[in-house]
């Protein structure tokens, strides 16, 4: 398989350009694309990739398979439709677009083109979580009464820029790492948020954007979930907890790129620590994604999965925007 980069971005540096090469079916890096010229020639010259270009029309018409998408928020919309109209596979990073409408489209269009489109939610990939979900499915917890993600963390300045100071390109930390937490909440619970609750703020960090949030949903199940997720703590380590009849897991340090942290399954009998695999998150999701293009299986996180995460975090934005309860709204998908 042959992929073209939509975009030079610093995720595709890091992590995908090397999964992209070393997963098997995974190919070649034929192209990338920047708004800068320069940027795009330095970028493809630096990573080995053959045609370094500045107009996505040049990227669409070359000999590639798929697109991966990583460029920011706002822009993924129209490159998206317009890769689906060009009968190439998208990979696309979160969030899907700027609103659910616009994500329910890029969706729909894929599946009426025949065509996999996917969301890039790592964290599904963690061997760490697919322990987590067995244990869940394997009712080792009972019946789930909670769940408390701690998703607050420091974003390094290398990463900030827009997601600090851009509205208008999608940033703050609701787009950005809530989406995770609502993609990671449904993948264990296999259920999606009614409702929610929230608050945001700007501890000194956003400039126009909010840096911090908390929330609360709720599940049809009965379940609550509680989140933080936040830019500005330095020294905060991540955990996700999900809390039962029978038993509760606390997982440290799991809601992170790496194969890390510590899975800890209480129940009446004591204490367990749960093993798992430590696989590179983002080869298994390049992995699942050709083989679902090869007509083996389905993507790790498919379109659906992003636009309901999507959803989750729209609904937590205008739930702090206004004070109120705010019910989510999945766009009829």
């Amino acid at each position: 398989m042959k992929w073209g980069l939509i975009g030079a971005s610093t995720i595709a540096a890091e992590r995908m350009i090397e999964a992209f090469r070393a997963v098997s079916g995974g190919g070649a890096v034929t192209h990338v694309l920047s708004s800068s010229p320069e940027r795009a020639e330095s970028y493809a010259a630096e990573h080995g990739i053959a045609h370094g270009v500045s107009d996505l029309e040049a990227l669409l018409v070359g000999d590639i398979d798929a697109v991966y998408i990583s460029t920011t928020n706002e822009k993924h919309f129209s490159q998206a439709m317009a890769a689906i109209a060009a009968g190439k596979h998208v990979l696309c990073e979160k969030p899907l677009a700027m609103t659910v409408a616009d994500a329910v489209t890029m969706v729909r269009a894929a599946e009426k083109a025949g065509l996999v489109f996917a969301t890039n939610h790592h964290l599904r990939n963690a061997g760490s979580h697919l322990a987590i979900r067995e244990a869940v499915r394997d009712g080792r917890v009972g019946d789930v009464l909670s769940v408390r993600v701690f998703h607050a963390v420091y974003l390094p300045p290398h990463l900030q820029g827009w997601r600090l100071d851009k509205p208008e390109a999608g940033g703050g930390v609701i787009a950005d790492i809530v989406v995770h937490d609502a993609d990671t909440v449904r993948f264990h619970l296999g259920e999606d948020p009614v409702d929610v609750v929230a608050m945001a703020s700007s501890a000194g960090m956003g400039k126009g954007v909010e840096d911090s949030a908390m929330s609360v949903w709720s599940m049809p199940s009965g379940a609550m979930v509680q989140t933080h997720e936040s830019f500005t703590h330095r020294f905060a380590r991540s955990g996700f907890q999900i809390h039962g009849t029978r038993g509760s897991i606390v997982a440290t340090d799991v809601m992170t790129q790496g194969a890390v942290g510590e899975i800890v399954l209480t129940t009446e009998t004591g204490a367990e620590v749960l093993p798992y695999d430590t696989h590179d998150l983002y080869w298994r999701s390049v992995g699942l994604f050709c083989d679902a293009v090869a007509g083996q299986g389905r993507p790790a996180a498919d379109g659906v999965d992003g636009v309901k995460s999507l959803a989750v975090a729209a609904a937590v934005a205008k739930a702090a925007e206004t004070g109120r309860r705010v019910a989510v709204d999945y766009g009829g998908i």
